[in-house]
């Protein structure tokens, strides 16, 4: 298959108005995440911002996809990348202002491209002004109502409430001047809003209207499985808590595991956290089209068809494609799991490979065999990482792309303790290792300073091998890894969104399935292996034609 012919397999100039669902869009939509501070610098200080957002919106168009997903943009003192927020309907001056983004949406919906915003309701930062309010106010005020705040132990109450841990390290309780402490299962500067108080949940349903009268098409509900909790004493030990929790565990844990009946968690998944939803879920469908979720919900796939329910959120993400390693079983193993969860929710799958908080996928896949050099394992480890992404925006659902994915981004490892941002770097045992390495802001052009991200060093630092990765290279070369996004993207549009997926048998080490007139190939052995004789759509490797070579996937078919 020559270059030319992948060339030709679609017409570049074609989208579709990222409608395809109707009022149901999500359901088959490629979402990209964009990580604000790290996308693009349109104002020369270092940090990405909605200036830069406006100047690179035709790379959305160009790459296809049919949403954009903005992680926080909102006023942040950045102890945990904006995930602290000090003000939920604002724009940090930093990133930008309202009219900004009402420009940004305005453009995107003009390319026939939704767009969803992160929302965070576990939490606000501790200067946000209601937290502020609460500690400035006295034990059992209206104020510190809104919060979980309770006196410790020990004779003065120098001692925390519990034992109960921060999944950032430490203590989950920190203790205010007059001597009462405040709950954070995240850093400190994290306070748990209580959503046993109506008035926490008339903050968020003002919220999510601001956002929707603004034109937003839907939202990423962070940490969605944490925000209901039974706070009744006396507080049970964290080994108690922690037991069996899939976000604690990679998420391999089992219910066996578990030491509470599931739904009745203190702290995760809670069967009441539902009962938030579904107001949500009223509150969306006063818009037309509905407004879109998506659930972070790190919970088994049994749980997971509740947030995905019609009646809820009405999808949620499924990592377990992102934590599968490098084999076939582990692939089929979670397709099947959560193909058959998604049938339960009467919902779609979501996959992703790679986001924000963990390593990206690319460096996860490289292979650990003794004497390979380093430039040796990042090659495989790409070759893995686009097979991977061939295969998965193969699959029926949404698939989700992390930024810089499409550019076959590695994981930037040797960030210098000095200029780490991650609250969690150097802390030994938490739930995320250091996330700095995937939020190294994008390289744009090797020719420019910062890569083309900015006129002005990047945040974090970019490493000079960024060079081979960034998008002038890869734009009009059709073996790059943006090449392959681009027809993948395109070519998946034209795909039958309503046929199911069917397992074909090509041998040991090899993962095919069919959808409609598509046959999906993925050979995860050591050695090339015979194809059947069909057309060539797509491939991860463009020598691939009657032979797959490893860690490669082919697409063969027709697409009409």
């Amino acid at each position: 298959m020559s270059g030319t012919e992948w060339f030709a397999v679609v017409d570049s100039s074609t989208r579709s108005t990222g409608d395809r669902g109707g009022r149901r869009w999500w359901r088959d939509a490629a979402v990209y995440q964009v990580y604000p501070r790290s996308f693009a610098d349109g104002t020369a200080d270092g940090v990405g911002d909605f200036a830069g957002v406006l100047a690179r919106l035709e790379h959305f168009t160009e790459l296809g996809v049919d949403a954009v997903w903005f992680s926080p943009f909102y006023p942040s003192s950045l102890h945990d990348g904006g995930y602290d927020v000090d003000d939920f309907r604002a724009v940090d001056p930093r990133i930008g202002t309202l009219e900004q983004f009402d420009e940004i949406v305005k453009g995107l919906h003009a390319r026939g491209i939704r767009v969803i915003v992160d929302i965070v309701p576990n939490h606000s930062s501790d200067e946000h002004v209601l937290f502020q309010a609460a500690v400035a106010s006295s034990t059992g005020s209206p104020e510190r109502a809104l919060y979980h705040f309770r006196p410790g132990l020990g004779e003065n109450g120098e001692l925390p409430p519990s034992d109960w841990q921060s999944l950032f390290g430490g203590s989950a309780w920190t203790r205010v001047p007059d001597g009462e402490w405040y709950l954070h299962l995240f850093s400190r500067h994290q306070p748990d809003w209580n959503w046993a108080h109506p008035a926490v949940h008339e903050e968020f349903e003002r919220t999510l209207r601001f956002w929707g009268d603004r034109g937003v098409d839907g939202f990423r509900v962070d940490v969605a499985m944490m925000l209901a909790k039974d706070m009744t004493d006396p507080l049970p030990p964290w080994a108690q808590v922690s037991a069996g929790l899939p976000m604690l565990q990679g998420g391999a844990a089992t219910a066996a595991e578990a030491a509470f009946e599931p739904g009745s968690n203190p702290i995760f998944d809670r069967d009441e956290v539902q009962d938030i939803y579904a107001a949500w879920r009223s509150l969306f469908e006063e818009y037309d089209p509905p407004l879109a979720a998506v659930a972070e919900a790190w919970v088994p796939p049994a749980r997971r068809a509740r947030y995905a329910s019609a009646q809820s959120l009405g999808q949620a993400f499924n990592f377990d494609l992102m934590a599968a390693a490098w084999r076939k079983e582990a692939f089929r193993e979670a397709i099947d799991q959560n193909l058959g969860a998604a049938a339960e929710a009467g919902s779609s799958s979501t996959w992703v490979l790679s986001n924000h908080d963990i390593v990206r996928h690319p460096t996860r896949y490289e292979p650990e065999t003794e004497g390979l050099s380093p430039t040796r394992r990042r090659r495989i480890g790409l070759e893995r990482g686009r097979a991977a992404s061939l295969l998965m925006m193969a699959l029926p659902g949404s698939a989700y792309i992390y930024q810089g994915e499409e550019l076959g981004l590695p994981e930037v490892l040797d960030i210098p303790e000095s200029a780490a941002q991650d609250p969690v770097a150097g802390i030994e045992g938490v739930v995320f290792p250091t996330r700095d390495g995937s939020r190294v802001p994008l390289p744009w052009d090797r020719s420019h300073p910062s890569f083309g991200f900015g006129a002005a060093p990047a945040h974090l630092p970019q490493p000079p091998w960024f060079t081979d990765f960034a998008a002038s290279v890869q734009r009009d070369d059709p073996r790059s890894t943006l090449s392959m996004y681009r027809r993948a993207l395109r070519l998946r549009r034209l795909m039958d969104i309503d046929a199911p997926l069917e397992w074909t048998d090509l041998g040991a080490g090899v993962l095919a399935f069919r959808r409609g007139t598509v046959l999906s190939v993925t050979n995860f052995s050591e050695q090339p292996v015979e194809l059947p004789p069909a057309p060539v759509l797509l491939a991860s490797d463009l020598s691939a034609t009657a032979t797959l070579p490893p860690n490669t996937s082919i697409w063969l078919g027709r697409l009409d």
